[in-house]
């Protein structure tokens, strides 16, 4: 097997790992910490440094990638989860939010050195001559099967949540990511991704307007999901439709894989409207402008009383499909804007601002939740979306490259 292609597939495995792990520890601490009474509020505040530590993260990780190699920076992320998973296991009266917090902010780094390894990887992976058709694709199939399993993980931390109890569900979580740490230390070569020249940490912010403007709308788009995604839905689902953790974590979980799989099929549906080259930044604009009617025709629906069952099913099918179609563009945009050397640091800054978007949305998931209602919520989901079209605005159009000599085919 070509080398390339066993580095992608080693990475791509190993992500998918720790992504599952991702999703089942934020299914655990949502509907575990409200079953002991926290508000929806309080759940969504113990997400606080979660998120934050992640702004953090990719600012620092894409530096800190440059300089050490991705594959370390993806290991070290693996660590810190199996850190923040066996902090959990300690007993209920240990558990106040200040340590909760403490342990999502260990999962967060996690998550996001994590993630930023593997998507930068990609870009190192594929060659300086990737043509951007082939770049779309590598992409979202790795951004679209990470979804998927998250939605898994939704469900296997509500499953074991209700079939062995909290504590023994983070026992088994963190066994089986160390398991995959071991095997991916073996088979991953060491300065995937590493400059030549250590860069500077002033270098971590970007210089590009392209980048800029692509960071600036990935930080509404994806607060436009969180902000009724994160706890507003769940908690609905739970205390006002009367579903069971299982029921609530299933449904959920089929969303993500849905969403997950749509990403990773996003080529093939823009195909006939891209057959010799990537998507541009027309597409981002009218997916955005696209995905705007569906969190609003459902706050309008909900507002008038109609089934909220429904409603929120339809609804929410309609709008995974946009919106995985707007998050693939976004990801696959950001490496077709990005110069090979410097890819590590302008995904770590791209990826901050989404960490940035990720917590403004679940901050005001409790919050808005707890004043407005899940209605509330969709209306401000609708205002983020529409920013981020606004923002699409000033992104530029991509060059065709020319490929030049043979190229890894990952």
């Amino acid at each position: 097997m070509d080398s390339a292609i066993r580095n992608y597939l080693t990475v791509t495995a190993g992500y998918w790992a720790f992504t599952i792990t991702d999703g089942a520890i934020r299914m655990l601490v949502v509907l575990y910490f409200h079953q002991l009474g926290y508000s929806p509020f309080e759940v969504a505040m113990l997400f606080l440094f979660y998120e934050f530590f992640g702004i953090v993260t990719n600012l620092v990780g894409g530096w800190l990638g440059a300089r050490i190699g991705l594959n370390r920076t993806m290991h070290i992320g693996m660590i810190l989860q199996v850190l923040a998973l066996l902090m959990l296991t300690v007993p209920d009266a240990w558990l106040t939010v200040a340590y909760v917090m403490l342990a999502q902010a260990l999962s967060g780094i996690a998550k996001d050195l994590n993630k930023m390894s593997a998507k930068a990887t990609v870009k190192s992976i594929t060659g300086h001559a990737a043509d951007n058709a082939r770049l779309f694709k590598y992409v979202a199939i790795l951004t679209g099967s990470k979804n998927a399993l998250k939605g898994g993980g939704f469900f296997v931390g509500a499953a074991l949540l209700q079939w062995i109890g909290f504590r023994n569900a983070l026992f088994v979580l963190a066994a089986m990511l160390a398991l995959v740490l071991l095997i991916t230390l073996l088979l991953l070569p060491s300065g995937v991704g590493q400059m030549k020249s250590k860069p500077k940490f002033t270098q971590v912010f970007s210089n590009s307007a392209a980048i800029n403007w692509l960071s600036a709308a990935r930080f509404f788009l994806f607060g436009s999901r969180d902000v009724w995604f994160v706890v507003g839905l769940p908690v609905f689902l739970n205390a006002v439709l009367g579903w069971s953790f299982t029921q609530v974590g299933s449904f959920i979980a089929l969303w993500v894989i849905a969403y997950g799989l749509v990403q990773a099929s996003a080529p093939k549906l823009l195909a006939r409207s891209h057959q010799h080259h990537g998507p541009d930044s027309g597409s981002a604009r009218f997916w955005a402008m696209l995905l705007v009617l569906l969190p609003m025709g459902m706050a309008i629906g909900l507002g008038q009383g109609w089934p909220a069952g429904p409603v929120l099913v339809v609804g929410l099918i309609l709008f995974g499909i946009v919106f995985a179609i707007n998050s693939a563009l976004h990801s696959y945009l950001i490496l077709a804007y990005s110069d090979f050397e410097k890819v590590s640091m302008n995904v770590g800054f791209y990826y901050m601002a989404n960490a940035g978007g990720r917590l403004a949305g679940t901050v005001l998931s409790g919050l808005v939740y707890q004043t407005q209602g899940l209605p509330g919520c969709l209306w401000w989901s609708a205002g983020f979306v529409l920013v981020a079209a606004l923002l699409s605005l000033k992104l530029p159009e991509l060059k065709i490259p020319q490929t030049q000599g043979n190229t890894s085919h990952v």
